[in-house]
């Protein structure tokens, strides 16, 4: 690359990085690489979210995350786990569904019991 294009990338950078040649073509290539490695862990953060929001809303109807996909996969339902995360998230009662569909097709789902509710307490002193 040549000055003019470095510079221009180094725009923003603090000190000497925006403005000195030598160091902005450093700073320039070490962000290069930051950003090619972030690309790839961005996709990484993302799954590893959407299997925790599936993991926490098979909880709630007594179904951990492992069972409600092999569920899944034997009755041969083809949603990928971004697609299972926004249903659980914004339409509860469809993936509802899902989860007692999971639930009949594997029977390693039939025998856990949901978690017992907090009743409410109240204490009079």
């Amino acid at each position: 690359m040549n000055k003019k294009e470095i510079l221009k990338l180094a725009k923003g950078f603090r000190g000497r990085a925006k403005n000195c040649i030598r160091i902005a073509r450093e700073r320039v290539e070490k962000a290069l690489q930051y950003s090619y490695r972030d690309r790839r862990n961005k996709k990484r953060d993302m799954r590893s979210l959407w299997v925790q929001r599936i993991n926490a809303a098979t909880r709630q109807h007594g179904v951990n995350y492992g069972n409600f996909m092999h569920g899944l996969m034997v009755e041969n339902i083809q949603l990928n786990r971004k697609v299972l995360s926004e249903l659980s998230m914004h339409e509860p009662y469809s993936f509802k569904t899902l989860v007692d569909i999971s639930r009949n097709a594997f029977h390693g789902n039939k025998n856990v019991v949901l978690p017992p509710r907090k009743a409410d307490v109240s204490i009079n002193v």
